[in-house]
């Protein structure tokens, strides 16, 4: 049972954050602490029944529930065999921040001296801006480059694809690494693989134009202007590629335009071919 225990509180630490660095661990303790400690004041103090129960007891009933191995035992044998990967979303059940946020306007609100109210508020920006981090220093954070919020490059590159195709929509073949982006920033460029492909989590993900452009290491050249020109095999116009889009440096066989394609305009480091 105790080692159920721990699996439940390494659980819960890694909701609040904690996921083995010493300064991660810090803060998710001082989370579920301050966390406690809200809901026992609120418990305590609140002097309406209904937000005492939700806001004060319910919260630690919940956490005391998710603690005890029992709870783990009867919810991996019963709900989610064999080893429980949703347990953890018992946690969602509590209103973790709005408890504290709760509990902290209680406190001042409670406060008569104006000074007791003022090193509350002033305590508690400081404990919020210790325990958390400034976002914009994330790993994972980039700048945007436009208001689109994409990549420059796949702006550019849509743009002189819709400069020389000029008006109406057009079906284009891109690398994978662009498709995330072409429908986020024009419905005017039509792709043969788009939303089906990004959606898909199955390594055998079948296109023929996919199969021609990304999964040899060297594209054969004739395969590839085979599937553009028709991808769904039935002749259908409607759905020829008119441009293919490859990365310079991408292997190929051959180079496209001796199989009647044109090199209309290479943009950052994208070569972009129509086939008229």
């Amino acid at each position: 049972m105790y080692g159920i225990f721990r699996e439940c509180w390494v659980t819960l630490r890694q909701y609040f954050g904690g996921y083995g660095e010493p300064l991660d661990n810090f803060r998710a303790y001082l989370y579920i602490v301050l966390f406690l400690a809200a809901a026992i004041y609120i418990a305590v103090r609140e002097r309406n029944v209904a937000r005492r129960v939700l806001l004060g007891f319910t919260p630690l009933v919940i956490i005391a529930g998710f603690l005890f191995p029992l709870t783990k035992w009867a919810y991996v044998s019963k709900i989610d065999p064999p080893v429980g990967e949703t347990y953890y979303r018992i946690l969602w059940l509590v209103p973790v921040y709005v408890v504290i946020a709760y509990a902290v306007c209680l406190l001042i609100s409670r406060a008569k001296r104006y000074t007791v109210k003022t090193v509350v508020a002033v305590a508690t920006v400081l404990v919020i801006a210790l325990s958390g981090s400034l976002i914009y220093t994330n790993r994972y954070m980039t700048k945007a480059e436009n208001m689109y919020h994409i990549p420059q490059y796949a702006v550019n590159i849509c743009d002189a694809i819709k400069d020389a195709n000029g008006e109406g929509q057009v079906v284009v073949a891109f690398p994978t690494e662009l498709v995330y982006f072409v429908r986020q920033y024009t419905t005017d460029i039509k792709m043969p693989y788009g939303r089906d492909y990004t959606d898909w989590t199955d390594k055998d993900y079948f296109h023929p134009v996919y199969d021609a452009m990304e999964k040899p290491e060297v594209i054969n050249a004739k395969e590839l202007v085979a599937a553009t020109r028709d991808p769904e095999g039935n002749g259908n116009a409607d759905v020829r590629c008119k441009y293919i889009v490859l990365k310079e440096g991408r292997k190929i066989d051959a180079d496209l335009t001796t199989l009647g394609l044109k090199l209309v305009a290479t943009v950052d480091e994208y070569n972009i071919y129509e086939d008229k």
